[in-house]
């Protein structure tokens, strides 16, 4: 028999899109799934749709086990997911947003990856990007399109990975994340600090401690872009509301064990764009855009510190300054 696989579906307001992600978790190819969902106090009637969906005769029969997870308070996601480690009843571990979905051969996929790479406790595939929906018409893109040669690269150790991570979170298909149960649980599992960004801090706290990241080519996971989800923004702003709400975590866990110069120049770049957001300035215009790109780049004097430092002969093969 197969081994156990959790899917743990994380909502919060998901009722537009929570079934069709439950859908695709029933559709799955593989088998035995148990099928956690943890709800962070949702102010709509997600609820009620995944009671109502659990309910059905269909879906008791097609899994292992069926839990519902609620609080009578919004925690945040880092504490979501949490919740649902400590539900889930088996070694892996496949999370998935309320509004996303798992390709249908997707579990079967993962548990191939770590039979045939059993060392491999943290894994990422591909994602399929889509626009609103999860139609032929509404495709965007699939990501990574090549394969990674920077921080997935196989030569490289946890060790590099973590160096790299310091740098810049360049995990940008987090949705495709599959994970040992065991080892969450020995770096002390989601920093419920950080509420809006739960998985950054991750990456670095397992490749910190040893863990290395694997991937494969391959895809696993529709990921929708949607005007209420609170990572997706258009193309009318500069940058990113990450760019404000993530230094903190910066300061944390990354600051620390970096070169000055880039420390500096993240301060200066945080600084710069705070004021842009106070005065209403994040407006992707030709000529808000050029100011800033000249504040943060051009006259930013500790990018040429690093640039200096970059050439230095002691840097050659510091990951760093690569």
């Amino acid at each position: 028999m197969s081994p156990l696989v959790t899917v743990a579906v994380a909502t919060y307001n998901s009722a537009a899109f929570v079934e069709e992600t439950l859908e695709s978790i029933f559709n799955q190819s593989y088998n035995p799934i148990a099928l956690v969902v943890s709800d962070d106090c949702s102010k709509d009637n997600t609820v009620a749709i995944v009671q109502n969906w659990m309910s059905q005769p269909r879906v008791i029969e097609r899994f292992h086990s069926i839990e519902l997870v609620t609080v009578p308070e919004n925690t945040g996601i880092s504490a979501n997911c949490n919740r649902s480690i400590a539900a889930a009843p088996s070694d892996y571990v496949k999370f998935i947003a309320g509004d996303d979905i798992i390709l249908p051969d997707g579990i079967e996929k993962y548990m191939n990856f770590v039979a045939e790479n059993p060392q491999a406790r943290i894994v990422f595939s591909q994602i399929r990007v889509y626009q609103d929906h999860f139609k032929p018409e509404s495709y965007v893109k699939t990501t990574p399109l090549d394969y990674p040669h920077n921080l997935m690269d196989e030569k490289l150790s946890a060790h590099d990975q973590y160096q790299l991570l310091l740098l810049s979170d360049r995990i940008h298909y987090t949705p495709s994340f599959f994970q040992n149960k065991q080892a969450i649980i020995e770096v002390g599992g989601y920093d419920e600090e950080n509420k809006l960004v739960e998985d950054y801090p991750m990456w670095l706290k397992l490749t910190q401690a040893g863990e290395r990241l694997y991937y494969f080519h391959q895809e696993t996971v529709g990921y929708r872009i949607h005007s209420k989800a609170t990572n997706n923004t258009g193309q009318h702003v500069i940058f990113k509301p990450s760019v404000l709400y993530s230094f903190k975590i910066r300061q944390q866990y990354a600051h620390p064990h970096l070169p000055w110069e880039i420390v500096a120049s993240e301060y200066l770049v945080y600084y710069i764009s705070k004021w842009f957001n106070q005065l209403g300035w994040n407006q992707n215009t030709t000529v808000l855009s050029k100011l800033y790109r000249l504040g943060t780049f051009y006259l930013n004097p500790f990018q040429y510190f690093y640039a200096l430092n970059k050439r230095l002969p002691q840097n050659k093969n510091n990951l760093f300054y690569q």
